[in-house]
């Protein structure tokens, strides 16, 4: 199918993108690098009169390092995001999460920003964010707000961004030395969203965990922060008892439903098993950190 006629705008700033959004209001839609949107409009699940197109809006490209946290404008695409030398260095998680999303074309187009606005609990960013306590800039007509990412994210393609808002950029607290990670993802071949992920971030004092953050992707609604697996590990050693138990409260979280990636119960026999993984993984990088 080809999407129903509508109305193309180029904004060259964001105050003319905000202007376009609130004189066009529920009619428009905003338009990132479109491997979302564009599928739906083809579809007609989505009918926009007015297509908003963000790709000439430098100011919400980027990745920079400015007090003590990271900032990455929300049009940067996964491509960049592999290949910055600062990623790499200050927050390989991020690295480590954009290259297991879809294919090398998709990562060419496919943007930071785009990927947290649309709410998909199948999209790896937002499981990545919550490991890694980020927060979002939304720019709106009352101005800029800052939320935090967990929270963000209030069902399938629901969020807390409002009508007439976009998010302009995304902050990440720059993780301390020591900090383990890991993004475990099952998927049933490249460019396939995961059967079942998880995203976790480590660190040890004294031979115990003091921290530890699990969010679990395309395993519920929305994407899903195992609290009680983070909780059972808090001041523990790691070793085996541990892993089992955090592998057991985080299937817990889950309520996957049955497609064609499997049934409930395997989906959630998943999830545990990529929590074991990337616990276990991000146990080993904390234990040995590479340097950068």
């Amino acid at each position: 199918m080809i999407p129903r006629p509508f109305e193309y705008h180029a904004p060259d700033s964001l105050p003319e993108a905000l202007a376009l959004l609130g004189q066009h209001g529920e009619a428009a839609r905003l338009l990132a690098g479109g491997h979302s949107l564009l599928p739906m409009m083809k579809l007609r699940f989505a009918q926009p009169d007015h297509l908003i197109d963000l790709g000439r809006l430098a100011e919400l490209k980027g990745i920079r390092e400015e007090g003590g946290a990271l900032w990455i404008g929300a049009m940067t695409t996964e491509n960049e995001l592999i290949w910055s030398t600062l990623l790499r260095a200050r927050c390989p998680l991020l690295v480590e999460g954009a290259r297991q999303i879809a294919d090398p074309q998709v990562r060419y187009r496919g943007t930071l920003g785009g990927d947290l606005s649309h709410g998909d609990p199948g999209n790896d960013h937002p499981a990545l964010m919550i490991a890694l306590d980020a927060s979002f800039v939304l720019q709106g007509p009352a101005g800029e707000r800052v939320v935090p990412a967990d929270g963000f994210f209030v069902g399938t393609y629901a969020t807390l961004l409002d009508p007439g808002e976009i998010m302009t950029g995304v902050r990440i607290p720059l993780p301390p030395p020591g900090t383990g990670y890991c993004y475990a993802k099952l998927k049933r071949k490249t460019g396939d969203f995961a059967t079942a992920a998880a995203a976790v971030t480590l660190r040890l004092a004294g031979g115990n965990i003091e921290h530890v953050r699990i969010a679990l992707t395309n395993v519920g609604d929305t994407v899903i922060r195992a609290v009680d697996a983070e909780q059972a590990l808090l001041g523990q050693p790691f070793g085996a008892h541990a892993l089992d138990e955090a592998a057991r409260l985080a299937m817990a979280a889950c309520a996957p439903v049955a497609d064609l990636r499997g049934d409930a119960d395997y989906k959630r026999a998943m999830a545990g098993e990529m929590t074991r993984r990337a616990l276990d993984t991000a146990y080993e990088r904390a234990m040995n950190p590479v340097q950068p």
